[in-house]
């Protein structure tokens, strides 16, 4: 019997809720993610958008931060939105203490301007036809893509949706959309690593 799938939400700040409602539209379980020994209950974890400096914090007690970092070795994906994918990337421009180091991206934080610079754009991807709503809050921008990494989507000739491996990053916010298109990608990664451990 083919064992369901539970994704991890990491809830220290951000809008994880946003994240969670997706999950419930897509029939999926999930739980919420406030201490390291929770993610051996899950499958994958999703980073949120928020604060990347606070959610760095939040994550140095107790081996969390290890503890992510080694999630895509057990076969676990992580999908990072806007700060979470700032944690998710290899360099930062500007962040006072390590992230997670994960993506071979270099990321410059709130590069789009302040928060009423936020706006609603439409882009290429690679998963979809015709063009995804996107958007950005405060968003990051990715200055360099490194050769093992897919970009998978574009906005105004910049990558904005990138995967290496286990690992995806947006440096927009899919879960203030009704498109699901790229949680739906997210969930088909996690369902194929499931079936490689079985």
């Amino acid at each position: 019997m083919k064992r369901k799938m539970k994704v991890g939400v990491l809830a220290l700040q951000g809008d994880f809720e946003a994240h969670a409602r997706v999950l419930d539209r897509l029939g999926v379980e999930w739980a919420y993610i406030r201490r390291a020994e929770e993610l051996r209950g899950v499958d994958a974890l999703i980073l949120p958008g928020g604060e990347s400096t606070t959610s760095l914090k939040f994550l140095e007690g107790d081996g969390f931060r290890e503890a992510i970092r080694r999630l895509p070795a057990q076969g676990k994906p992580l999908f990072g939105t806007c700060a979470g994918a700032i944690l998710l990337a290899q360099e930062v421009a500007g962040l006072p203490q390590p992230g997670l180091g994960l993506v071979d991206v270099a990321i410059e934080r709130n590069a789009y301007g302040r928060q009423l610079d936020s706006a609603v754009r439409s882009g290429w991807c690679a998963l979809k036809e015709g063009e995804l709503e996107m958007v950005f809050i405060r968003a990051p921008r990715i200055r360099r893509v490194g050769p093992q990494v897919e970009v998978l989507g574009e906005c105004e000739g910049e990558p904005v949706l990138v995967q290496q491996g286990n690992c995806l990053l947006a440096t927009f916010h899919p879960e203030l959309t009704d498109d699901t298109t790229i949680h739906r990608h997210f969930l088909e990664l996690v369902r194929m690593r499931q079936t490689e451990k079985v």
